[in-house]
């Protein structure tokens, strides 16, 4: 993502993949221009919110025409950088990692999964969806070598600190952290947790204690 929309609000940043997914789709079925009202329906974001995410980025779109859906389409794709394809990590093939090798984010042009690592015999030298696993002993040689700067850490939680130094030390920028663990990093280092089992756990007590507010049904 550009400087320019890192200085926009977090909520925002994170909303924007979601709108660019949606964009490259109307941009495929041949749409021309499509309105804030039914770009909420389609993301689940309220037409007010989404008009005041575009509104940080300038006039994108005309009032009573909407916003012309190839506009969308390169400005997106230059703000979150989709014509830089961005390498990828994967430490810990267990069940969780071997299923993101596999998937390997197809549908996003600018980001695919370059290396895996794990310390499992039967796994180091082999392939998974064409990404070869390398033994934990070569993570820093093998990272520098192919100038990665993001991680993906789908490790047991006892292990996840120590490898998180040695990804800082080799100079890792971005950390996706599936594990339970809350990492400590330098500031330099952003971190995105996703406890799968927190989530589950939040999405049960709004089942149970929200049911009837609609507005909570998107969270």
């Amino acid at each position: 993502m550009s400087q320019d929309t890192m200085k926009i609000p977090q909520a925002t940043a994170k909303r924007l993949p979601l709108y660019y997914r949606f964009i490259q789709n109307l941009h495929a079925s041949g749409k021309q221009r499509v309105s804030s009202a039914e770009l909420s329906e389609a993301v689940k974001v309220d037409s007010a919110t989404i008009r005041r995410d575009f509104s940080y980025f300038g006039a994108l779109g005309k009032k009573g025409y909407g916003y012309n859906v190839g506009h969308l389409l390169s400005f997106f794709r230059k703000a979150l950088d989709q014509d830089e394809v961005t390498n990828v990590a994967l430490i810990g093939v267990g069940n969780l990692g071997t299923a993101f090798l596999n998937y390997n984010f197809m549908k996003n042009n600018n980001t695919k999964i370059k290396m895996a690592f794990d310390v499992d015999p039967e796994k180091v030298g082999t392939s998974i969806g064409e990404v070869p696993i390398y033994h934990l002993d070569e993570l820093e040689k093998q990272l520098t070598s192919a100038s990665v700067q993001v991680a993906i850490l789908t490790v047991p939680s006892s292990a996840a600190q120590s490898i998180t130094d040695r990804l800082a030390a080799s100079n890792i920028k971005g950390l996706l952290n599936f594990t339970p663990a809350r990492l400590s990093v330098p500031a330099a280092i952003r971190v995105h947790h996703i406890d799968l089992a927190v989530e589950l756990q939040s999405l049960v007590y709004f089942l149970k204690n929200y049911s009837d507010s609609p507005e909570e049904k998107s969270q």
